[in-house]
């Protein structure tokens, strides 16, 4: 296997191709999703503006040019609910208000000016188009136990009030154990209280045996479906045997699958989607030492069900600043990216002296065999502590097997929250960052 110091940044300089903030940067990456029926959008960190940016400005081009009927994030179902009604044309007054559900930690991810500007943007392109054929917005994710509860007991009662008492006697079994799921995990985890998948199961068993022939039933059991594998990742999570990053992922799969179908019966021919989720679930597991630890990911389950129909792109950074906070539950803070560590991808990157690029991996793993080393690459998620870099946000990566294409930038800076907390006001920032945002 190739070292780091093998590599001549140079190659990588002549095979990339340089941003210069025009239109036709994106056109690689749009050729190379048109006939694709997942496009998988990356990023580092999640709180990098330029991330944000450039996968809103994908999408909308993979939107009007290519065709694709919904952007799916790595966010909770009855959230981005909420958000789809908007962008459809109801519900909601205005964009903001429409990402008002998005309150749980990190609240950062969604509710910040860049999808606060795509949302809106999103609004006008469906005014145009017929009710059948409008984009859509949906969340992947199952951390939304209790919102899902109240989604499906309220669509319950307004379609079969005996059936919403049902649902609503099964899923008072969680009421013991409060808001707090953490308080299910340690106890059902730990053998200390019964769990509540019998009951949550029984209630999607009763949705599935209905006939949906609406929106408004899917989005039902779908919620009932986040419902029931809340309960198994929450009490999974202490389990050492039993891997919730597993569960999760694979929970994020099947939602996209589904949602597929959903679609494709709606607007009567096969569905596209973009989904924007971190590097880590959008890269595929498999050229990663996730994969070695026997973790798997969305990436990694999109491309084995649908190899041919599949782009995975990833995003990477140097340096600039990064909205994440400190620890889990903190407030969001504007923090310093340190440098790369020696040995990484994206200390490699830097070495190319190039501002910003974009660079198809399968056309530069064939022209330059030695770009298929292993090497460290950065992850940032919601927490990030410089003080522990290398342990806690470094992984090993063959970064072109593990994404189709990469867009990199040097210097990026904090994505900006819609709430901007003291903590975020007074956060580390390099001297460039902009004063008017």
């Amino acid at each position: 296997m190739p070292r780091a110091e093998a590599i001549d940044p140079r190659r990588v300089r002549d095979l990339a191709q340089p941003l210069r903030g025009v239109r036709a940067d994106l056109d690689p990456v749009v050729d190379a999703a048109a006939r694709c029926r997942f496009v998988l959008l990356g990023e580092a960190t999640h709180g990098t503006h330029e991330f944000y940016h450039m996968r809103a400005e994908i999408t909308e081009r993979l939107i009007r040019e290519c065709g694709f009927a919904a952007v799916a994030i790595e966010g909770d179902w009855p959230d981005a609910e909420r958000v789809d009604r908007f962008v459809r044309g109801a519900g909601a007054n205005d964009a903001e208000d429409a990402l008002g559900g998005f309150r749980r930690f990190p609240a950062w991810m969604w509710r910040n000016a860049d999808v606060l500007d795509f949302v809106g943007r999103l609004r006008s392109v469906n005014r145009t188009r017929p009710t059948r054929e409008r984009v859509g917005f949906f969340g992947l994710d199952l951390y939304s136990l209790h919102r899902s509860i109240d989604a499906v007991l309220g669509y319950l009662n307004g379609v079969d009030p005996s059936a919403a008492e049902r649902a609503r006697e099964r899923y008072a079994c969680f009421d013991r154990f409060g808001p707090d799921m953490e308080s299910y995990a340690y106890r059902v985890g730990a053998g200390l209280d019964r769990s509540c998948r019998r009951e949550a199961l029984e209630v999607l068993l009763e949705l599935q045996r209905r006939s949906f022939d609406t929106a408004e039933g899917f989005y039902a059991e779908q919620n009932a479906r986040v419902v029931a594998s809340a309960e198994m990742y929450y009490r999974t999570m202490i389990d050492q045997e039993i891997s919730s990053w597993n569960l999760r992922d694979r929970f994020m799969s099947e939602t996209l699958e589904r949602l597929a179908l959903h679609l494709a019966r709606t607007r009567g021919e096969p569905a596209k989607i973009v989904v924007w989720a971190h590097n880590s679930h959008v890269g595929d597991a498999r050229a990663t030492s996730m994969g070695a630890g026997r973790e798997l990911n969305l990436g990694q389950l999109t491309r084995e069900a649908n190899a041919a129909s599949t782009l995975l792109v990833g995003f990477t950074t140097c340096s600039g600043s990064v909205t994440a906070a400190s620890r889990w539950y903190a407030d969001a803070e504007r923090k310093r990216v340190r440098a790369p560590m020696p040995r990484s991808w994206e200390a490699l990157f830097a070495a190319t002296g190039m501002p910003a690029w974009y660079l198809d991996l399968r056309g530069a793993a064939d022209a330059y065999p030695l770009l298929r080393a292993r090497l460290l690459e950065r992850a940032i998620g919601v927490v990030y502590r410089p003080e522990t870099e290398l342990a806690s946000h470094y992984l090993e990566a063959r970064i072109v097997d593990q994404f189709d294409a990469l867009f990199h930038y040097e210097h990026t800076r904090a994505v900006e929250p819609l709430e901007r907390t003291p903590h975020w006001e007074a956060g580390e920032v390099p001297e460039s960052f902009p004063s008017g945002i």
